[in-house]
């Protein structure tokens, strides 16, 4: 379940731009209900893309907007109650490893859910019935 983080240089801090994904990667799997479990939590992943930040727009201008994008079959965050709590844990996570002056309405975060059969590992299409299987192992 990739995770991609876009942000302008210098928006993250040092730290943030490390800690990030780890944190992102707790957020999900308890907002998924499933902390703790490994066979969910090996099937996150994602990248860190920090950009020169007059290639970073938002409205048409050039603004410093941190973006976290988030790729899951509907298994992962199968409510919105999950997806909104997953959408305010990812907000304070950015505010947290953000400098001075990052407001939160420059944090956007977007959830993008595969269709059943749609997402896979190694070349094999996994339905949302092998991802169950794989994760109550």
């Amino acid at each position: 379940m990739p995770i991609t983080v876009t942000a302008p240089r210098g928006v993250l801090t040092p730290a943030g731009e490390r800690e990030i994904l780890p944190q992102l990667t707790v957020a999900l799997t308890e907002a998924s209900g499933l902390a703790g479990n490994p066979g969910f939590t090996s099937m996150v992943g994602g990248t860190v893309h920090i950009l020169d930040p007059e290639h970073v727009y938002a409205g048409g201008a050039n603004r410093p907007v941190v973006m976290v994008e988030l790729k899951l079959p509907d298994i992962g965050l199968p409510t919105a109650e999950a997806r909104a709590t997953f959408i305010r844990a990812a907000t304070d996570i950015v505010e947290r490893l953000t400098g001075d002056g990052h407001h939160n309405s420059d944090t956007w975060i977007n959830i993008l859910n595969a269709r059943d059969g749609a997402w896979g590992i190694g070349g094999k299409a996994l339905t949302n019935a092998d991802l169950a299987a794989a994760v109550t192992a």
